[in-house]
């Protein structure tokens, strides 16, 4: 039976999809509301699926990445759902979550990232052909369990066995550092030039060293110029001029966070416009090809099963249909027809604009590192400054008005960069795009039911925004709509972020008229500027060993052993995360783990080993 014969959506796939949604929604709402950030579930689903399915007499790779799709949907529409909802209640519009409306805003806004992704597959995957990372390392992970099940010999790679052991080194690494606290997450200094403070630090993090040696030397320059951009030249002019108090590091951090990350916004602003007038021409020629697709959906053999998107026509109708409940929405929170209408309208344009924006950020650096919070505080200022126009600044609801908007808008571009990895990973085991699509509207409803409880569970235990539970993402949503409505928002720092993209787009333009084979895409030095300096280092350095292990001679199979170590990397930590995550969720005691402290000095140097073990592997010739 050839590939695309196999059955994908089987009631197997179907249950475990659904179920592991629900789970790792809820794992993922509790760390990002602590932690402020969330871990890409697509690997952690393929791994759960495959060790699950293969207690069943028949299963198949397509089957197992049917599965992953669902799952990965939950974990992106909790990101979504906590970078912005909580911020309700931070404002003090909301008392307490409400469970059915957390659920309609989560549901909307993820399907409508769904459907946007439709035409969004064939420019990005199939014409722009972007590397999508974590698709790629979900899809080696999909092909080497298939592989050993089939019992084929060992091409060299090592297959499952190198997944295997370099993921239980990177969950190891996680369960010692996250769990048990045997080290800090991270290692970071600042010291003092005159008045001026220079910071640097890297993240202890094998999966961060992984997504950097997927997306290649080029890339991880960008992304760690982009944070030498805030660290080594804004911080210390900004401290140079302003002065600081403290401890340098402390005060950078500081810095960074009130003034220097919203150069990353303005940055990113200007960036994400430019690149969907670049992604304008793809982007029609995806729709065009999906309309194509319907003209000759009569005969199944003139589109092969592994191009076939849902039908463009009804996913247009769906989309007008989702103006309806939109509306609503807005309608019940602003009380004006016309400025609810507005609202819906924005709200679907920005939509379309940063799942689009989010998608291509996750081809480059990947699902776990795409800047959504970024793209949602783009959405949010958009917002606010349009109802400000509108409302004035007495309006008592205008930057509650504007943090809904901003939900909507970050449930779909959340979904919309992790749905475009899942289908590249689908593209490349020969999965069919419309059964995974299908299934990423099956994940993405199957959390929106469950965010809501988790969300007021956890406000009822901890109380979201206390330091139990800080929400930092929520906090940063709350602080730039009422910072716009207040007029506390830094907007020195925004026009500059802009004014550095423009700079970066013309050396873009000029590196492609003389043909360079270095291309300076303004959102991945963008994406620097606004993640920490501690995530773009590791990222750079995995990028170098790529680079480094290719100039060392290594052979096209040492090449593929690195990608089989990165995608086990990736694995291991992701799910290592999560599942530290659980038992905190389910028992409700922060400190559920025994804690093991003062092993500072051996992170470091496991981390360093993971390095060595990588370029080894991968420099051999």
């Amino acid at each position: 039976m050839s590939k695309n014969q196999l059955p994908e959506i089987t009631v197997k796939a179907l249950f475990l999809g659904v179920v592991l949604s629900m789970i790792l929604a809820g794992a993922n709402a509790y760390l990002g509301l602590f932690a402020g950030m969330t871990v890409s579930a697509s690997i952690p689903a393929a791994v759960i699926s495959m060790g699950v399915l293969s207690l069943f007499k028949k299963s198949n790779i397509l089957e197992n990445n049917i599965v992953q799709t669902a799952a990965s949907a939950g974990e992106s529409l909790a990101a979504g759902v906590i970078f912005t909802i909580p911020a309700l209640v931070l404002l003090g519009y909301w008392e307490t979550f409400d469970y059915v409306e957390v659920a309609k805003i989560a549901a909307i806004g993820g399907v409508i990232g769904v459907l946007f992704t439709v035409p969004l597959r064939r420019a990005l995957i199939v014409t722009a052909k972007l590397k999508y990372p974590e698709g790629v390392a979900t899809a080696e992970v999909l092909r080497a369990g298939d592989d050993a099940k089939k019992g084929a010999a060992d091409d060299g790679s090592g297959g499952l066995k190198t997944i295997g052991l370099t993921g239980l080194a990177g969950g190891a690494m996680k369960l010692f550092q996250q769990g048990f606290g045997a080290w800090h997450s991270e290692m970071a200094g600042a010291t003092t030039m005159g008045r001026s403070i220079f910071g640097l630090g890297t993240d202890l993090s094998p999966a961060l060293i992984s997504v950097g040696y997927i997306v290649g030397r080029n890339i991880g320059i960008l992304v760690v110029g982009g944070g030498l951009i805030s660290w080594a030249i804004a911080i210390p002019i900004y401290s140079a001029m302003v002065g600081f108090e403290g401890d340098p590091l402390d005060a950078a951090w500081n810095i960074w966070n009130s003034k220097i990350r919203y150069l990353g916004v303005g940055a990113m602003v200007v960036g994400g416009v430019w690149s969907l007038i670049k992604l304008f021409k793809p982007l029609i020629e995806g729709v065009k090809a999906s309309l194509d697709a319907v003209k000759n959906q009569s005969s199944d053999r003139d589109v092969p099963l592994e191009e076939q998107d849902m039908p463009i026509n009804y996913v247009a109708i769906a989309l007008v249909a989702l103006l309806v409940p939109v509306f609503l929405l807005y309608m019940d929170i602003i009380g004006s027809v016309g400025i609810a209408a507005l609202l819906a309208v924005v709200m679907m344009i920005f939509g379309f604009l940063f799942s689009a924006v989010a998608a291509y950020m996750a081809g480059v650096v990947g699902s776990s590192n795409n800047p959504i919070s970024g793209v949602t505080i783009a959405t949010i200022l958009f917002a606010s400054l349009l109802l400000l126009a509108i409302l004035g600044t007495g309006s008592g609801v205008g930057a509650a008005s504007a943090i809904m908007v901003g939900a909507v808008v970050c449930c779909a571009a959340a979904i919309g960069g992790d749905n475009l990895q899942d289908l590249k990973a689908g593209h490349i085991v020969g999965a069919t795009p419309w059964k995974q699509q299908v299934m990423q509207v099956v994940g993405t409803v199957s959390a929106a039911v469950v965010l809501g409880l988790v969300l007021d569970i956890l406000h009822t235990a901890y109380t979201i925004g206390s330091p139990t539970l800080s929400a930092p993402q929520a906090t940063l949503m709350k602080s730039v709509a009422d910072g716009v409505f207040t007029g506390n928002l830094p907007w020195t720092f925004v026009y500059i972020g802009g004014a550095i993209a423009i700079a970066l787009i013309l050396i873009d333009l000029r590196q492609e008229r003389i043909g360079s084979d270095f291309r300076v895409p303004v959102l991945a030095v963008a994406v620097g500027i606004y993640l920490p300096i501690t995530l773009t280092v590791p990222i750079f350095i995995g990028g170098m060993i790529n680079h480094l292990g290719k100039k060392a001679g290594g052979s096209e199979s040492s090449e593929k052993r690195g990608l089989l170590m990165s995608s086990g990397f990736i694995t291991g930590e992701a799910l290592m995360g999560i599942m530290v995550a659980v038992p905190i969720f389910l028992s409700g005691q922060k400190d559920w783990w025994p804690q093991f402290g003062g092993m500072n000095w051996v992170g470091p140097l496991l981390f360093i080993g993971m390095i060595y073990w990588l370029y080894k592997s991968v420099s051999k010739k």
